[in-house]
């Protein structure tokens, strides 16, 4: 069986050195050495998160590889990756530095310069520990979760203050815990965080009393974190804004990875300025959430925001998934546009703007009270389906058990999102709508038939006596004028023409039209004129 080994060596002349005589051990398969302790770490994680069976069995260490001290990284690698065997390459082999990289969780110390015969001890005693390691891993259930990366990590990012970062992430967390999944809620806001006021929690323990501890193990995060009474683990950002400062990228990566090693879900509130700690969790993130409201100061914000983790090589704009909070069809801003704008990828969750349904609970500090029937609790949540971190119940018993009310249930059924309702709507909708345009349309032919006939019957009434002043019966005429000024779909229309006295008077009978022209049934409207007769002594045609 072949032993995989990576070298973690900064000096170019020490990694050929090194990769040379790997090279030579017998049933030894080498990788590429990696130059810095930042690589180390991302190339274990990237192959753990394919299967703990790539990760090496041995890792090498060189005393001067970079940037971060050695000491701290091999606690790091032993913590999250419990089952490789570290070995550390170093020119001091006293006793005080064996003591302490024993004390860090190193199988060994490889003396400078390199030998042939120390290096290939060295190296098959750590490959038997590990390979005896992962037998008792896998075979131990629980203790499984804690070789690779563990649970998974979700971070919200607000574009800008006042997005609604914080009582998202509280509600994303409640989400999977009431799902049935294991959670824990981080607050690296670390100046101005308010997730224990949302949840009317009173703590002294913060994430910034583990900067002094230099193995962030079991017995320590449970000290440090609050347990609230819907099951979810919280670890808090310090009262005090200044210790902020404490809490580097290092110990984000120590906590999120100690975090994840025990809980199902990690959902880390990173407010809105983006800090050493919050950057490190971005990267580390498998769901990286922009929230941003539908106005134009917190898309630009967005955009800048997206822009600024690109530029550190934290998170690729694709790689993020961009919230639309307090959302209505009326805003002019929509999903499209803000997906067009930053280059991410918009949820198809968005979250409605009804503070009201909000205003109570966040005064009292009772977020975890918000009624079930809230729009914005469900579409939170539905956010949290999206994502998948509300588990999908095997049974009807252990849904109801799971989610504890109907209608978080229904919400997932929906899938949080209202298109279906309004279809629905509009579709039980149509026939009223269909009725009013008809009825608005036969009253337009109604009034164009009444004017037709009005029209008609005045100008056959003119008609009359003008053929009268020449001598000439004014009937004829009159009728012919009246039935000429009717267009085609009225030529079925009664007319008639007579002289009353001095006056030539027409009347004309129309039918009116059911929806086309030309379709009647028998309603009729009538319409008359009349016209004097000039110089006439009142004789009748």
């Amino acid at each position: 069986m072949s032993v995989r080994v990576l070298p973690a060596v900064g000096d170019l002349e020490s990694a050929r050195a090194l990769s040379t005589l790997l090279g030579q051990l017998p049933d030894a398969d080498p990788a590429l050495p990696v130059a810095d302790t930042t690589t180390l770490l991302d190339t274990l994680a990237r192959l753990a998160a394919e299967s703990l069976d790539e990760l090496p069995e041995v890792v090498l260490v060189h005393e001067r590889i970079g940037p971060a001290p050695v000491p701290e990284l091999i606690r790091e690698i032993v913590q999250r990756f419990p089952s490789v065997g570290v070995l550390l390459i170093s020119a001091d082999t006293s006793t005080d530095v064996l003591t302490a990289a024993m004390d860090s969780g190193v199988r060994g110390i490889v003396g400078l310069p390199l030998g042939y015969e120390a290096l290939a001890e060295r190296v098959h005693a750590a490959a038997t520990w590990a390979t005896g390691m992962r037998r008792h891993l896998g075979s131990g259930g629980d203790t499984l979760t804690a070789a690779g990366p563990g649970g998974t990590l979700v971070t919200v990012t607000g574009a800008k203050g006042g997005v609604g970062t914080t009582l998202t992430a509280v509600q994303l967390a409640l989400a999977a815990r009431a799902g049935g999944r294991t959670v824990a809620l981080v607050d690296l806001d670390l100046q101005s965080g308010d997730v224990a006021s949302y949840l009317d929690v009173q703590f002294r323990r913060s994430i910034a009393d583990l900067a002094a501890v230099g193995d962030i193990n079991a017995r320590v995060l449970q000290e440090a974190v609050f347990t609230h009474e819907s099951g979810v683990g919280l670890l808090l950002a310090p009262a005090e804004g200044e210790r902020g400062e404490e809490v580097t990228d290092r110990l984000a990566r120590q906590v999120i990875g100690a975090l994840r090693s025990r809980y199902e879900i990690v959902v880390v509130d990173c407010g809105t300025q983006m800090s050493a700690a919050g950057a490190a969790a971005v990267e580390l993130s498998d769901h990286a959430l922009l929230l941003v409201t539908p106005d134009v100061i917190a898309v630009r914000a967005a955009k800048r925001m997206v822009r600024l983790w690109d530029r550190l090589q934290i998170r690729k704009a694709e790689e993020t998934v961009t919230v639309l909070n307090r959302h209505a069809r009326g805003t002019e801003i929509q999903a499209s546009l803000v997906e067009r704008v930053t280059g991410t990828r918009v949820a198809r969750t968005s979250v409605p703007a009804h503070f009201k349904e909000l205003h109570a609970v966040v005064d009292a500090g009772r977020v975890q009270d918000l009624d079930h029937k809230s729009t914005v609790k469900q579409a939170i949540w539905a956010l949290g389906a999206e994502l998948g971190l509300v588990a999908a119940p095997t049974d009807p018993a252990a849904r109801k058990r799971r989610t504890g009310d109907r209608g978080a249930l229904a919400l997932r059924r929906r899938g949080g999102d209202d298109r279906g309702a309004v279809t629905l709507e509009f579709a039980g909708m149509f026939p009223l709508l269909l009725a009013v345009v008809a009825v608005l349309w036969q009253c337009a032919l109604y009034g164009y038939t009444f004017s037709l006939a009005g029209n008609a019957a005045d100008e056959g009434a003119r008609a009359a006596t003008a053929a009268a002043a020449f001598g000439d019966g004014g009937g004829a005429a009159c009728e012919a004028a009246a039935r000429r000024h009717l267009p085609a779909a009225w030529d079925g229309a009664a007319v008639s023409c007579a002289r009353d006295g001095l006056v030539w008077r027409a009347s004309v009978s129309a039918e009116v039209p059911v929806f086309f022209p030309g379709v009647t049934t028998g309603w009729s409207v009538d319409a008359s004129a009349g016209a004097a007769v000039e110089g006439d002594d009142g004789g009748a045609s």
